[in-house]
């Protein structure tokens, strides 16, 4: 009997645990996970009262989505036009947005409120961008618009997310504090869209911001404008923008830095055109100091060989004239760990068989040691190379050889090959390659047609990385040849010289002055290999 009762008691026991499993996995059940990502913003499922609204008198307005939602940045994203004395509160409940009017309205005036990126969603951040809500106080709604597209000075793409904005002529504050209250942003195509709005007399811009204040920060945003004011009196298309960097009035040095390998960087907030250095204390410096510019003369890196200046003055000329002094000071005990390398012109393992092979140390070379270099082609050792300084770089030298197609080469460079400043010297590294096929490399021959005489234009090669692969000056009808070009896709820029000076100059707001144009040749040029590819180019007129 005893038995028995065991029996029905593990019985139970066992009935009790499988429910008690049940039951729990029943109460963790949970959402499936992953599956696709939510792209989409949140949607609007009603507005009251209606969006463009006339006659309007209500002191709230509740905007339902169709999903729970966020606000962010909300005193920097929204905005009022024309503006309140005391903004509308907003309050996110649930799946609905709350707007109190907390200011008497002006009569038969149309308001815009327009909300910028301050609506997203809760789960992935997708924005509700150029929101806005529209009513009128009287009985008819503001109907003006301005619309057009938004493209880059120097490339001609368009640009997305570009900020576009009018002010009134009678409060152009592009410079001050206040952000705009009627703006939009582009899409991908480059278009904006202006809508409902007044009849009056308007400045419009167009900034690629950084900080997202929108406010004009000239260190960092790219602007674009129209010199002449726009008289609204209809709707307005194809008023176009160009976006471009514009050049600092007043040079500042931008960032200086006593680097850990005990060379020193300077960043300009300008483009120097005939730049000029001098250590000014201590000047015992100057002599022996090393420098080496950026390409477009906007950084600096100085190599002082005496490292033992508590602190130091450098100036920054520009055709002469003194721009700034800057100083830097080094702590006493503060020491610098510096390793030679170099770089090259190898790609994917070839030279090209127009190049002597060309490297690139991170420190001037003082001196060179060739029996520390040796040179195996096909594994069998070689002689008759050379090591040559390159005359427009400090930081460059030429490995020159009579290379040969079809053989491998590895370049060796044994420790202490080569010897830098401060006692620099190398730790052995090798160079593998082969001598790139000609068959893989062709021509692009241009006849470039000018528009006028006597002017002056910069032309550009771009490849597929939209990096300039060369640049030249013509100011008369003229055939160039661009040999030994790696196959790929290559672009023609042209940039119309006003002033002839050889390089692009900037626009200036202030001024009302435009950037030099630029136009893009539309076709691709494409290089094949083994090929002469004969095109004509004619500039159109500007």
């Amino acid at each position: 009997m005893g038995k028995n009762r065991n029996t029905v008691n593990l019985s139970i026991f066992f009935v009790l645990m499988v429910m008690s499993m049940l039951f729990y996995s029943c109460a963790s059940i949970q959402q499936p996970q992953g599956g696709p990502k939510d792209t989409e913003p949140p949607k609007v499922l009603k507005m009251t009262p209606k969006n463009l609204m006339v006659n309007f008198t209500a002191p709230k307005i509740v905007i339902e989505f169709d999903e729970y939602f966020k606000l962010q940045s909300e005193f920097k994203e929204f905005s009022v036009s024309p503006e309140m004395e005391t903004p509308p509160t907003l309050k996110a409940k649930g799946k609905k947005l709350e707007i109190t009017i907390q200011d008497t309205l002006e009569k038969n005036t149309t308001y815009t409120l327009n909300f910028g990126k301050a609506i997203v969603d809760v789960n992935e951040g997708n924005v509700v961008k150029n929101f806005t809500y529209v009513f009128s106080t009287g009985p008819q709604l503001d109907s003006l618009s301005i619309k057009g597209k938004v493209t880059n000075s120097v490339t001609g793409l368009p640009e997305l997310d570009a900020l576009v904005f009018i002010f009134p002529l009678n409060r152009d504050t592009l410079f001050g504090k206040k952000k705009p209250s009627i703006f939009t942003t582009t899409d991908s195509s480059g278009n904006y869209a202006l809508n409902n709005l007044r009849k009056d007399t308007y400045k419009i811009y167009a900034i690629k911001e950084k900080g997202g204040d929108k406010i004009y920060q000239q260190v960092s945003d790219d602007v674009g404008f129209l010199k002449d004011s726009i008289v609204l009196d209809k709707a307005l298309d194809n008023i176009n923008l160009q976006l471009f960097k514009e050049r600092a009035e007043t040079f500042r040095v931008l960032d200086k830095r006593i680097n850990a390998d005990g060379s020193i960087s300077l960043a300009f907030n300008q483009k120097l055109k005939k730049p000029e250095v001098t250590v000014t204390d201590p000047p015992t410096l100057d002599a022996a100091k090393l420098i080496k510019f950026s390409r477009n003369n906007d950084s600096l890196r100085v190599w002082l060989k005496d490292m033992s200046f508590d602190s130091t003055k450098i100036a920054i000329k520009d055709q002469g004239k003194l721009l700034q002094t800057t100083n830097l000071t080094r702590g006493k005990k503060e020491t610098y760990t510096r390793t030679l390398t170099a770089t090259d012109n190898i790609e994917n393992k070839a030279l090209n068989p127009n190049q002597h092979l060309r490297l690139t140390f991170n420190f001037p070379l003082e001196s060179t040691d060739i029996s520390k270099i040796s040179l195996l082609e096909d594994s069998v050792a070689r002689t008759g190379f050379t090591l040559v300084k390159d005359s427009a770089d400090l930081l460059s030298y030429y490995l020159r050889y009579p290379w040969k197609a079809k053989k491998t080469y590895e370049v060796k460079f044994a420790a202490g090959a080569v010897t830098a400043i401060f006692n620099t010297k190398n730790k052995e590294f090798i160079k593998t390659f082969q001598l790139g096929n000609k068959d893989d490399y062709g021509t692009l021959i241009v006849k470039i047609v000018t528009p006028e005489p006597n002017k002056s234009y910069i032309l550009e090669v771009i490849d597929g990385n939209k990096n300039v692969a060369n640049t030249l000056v013509v100011q008369r009808d003229t055939t160039v040849r661009f040999s030994n070009y790696k196959a790929g896709k290559y672009w023609l820029r042209i940039t119309y010289d006003t002033n002839k000076n050889g390089v692009w100059d900037t626009g200036n707001v202030k001024l009302g002055q435009q950037p030099e144009r630029i136009w893009n040749e539309p076709k691709e040029l494409s290089i094949r290999a083994l090929w002469e590819r004969n095109e004509v180019v004619t500039i159109p007129k500007e």
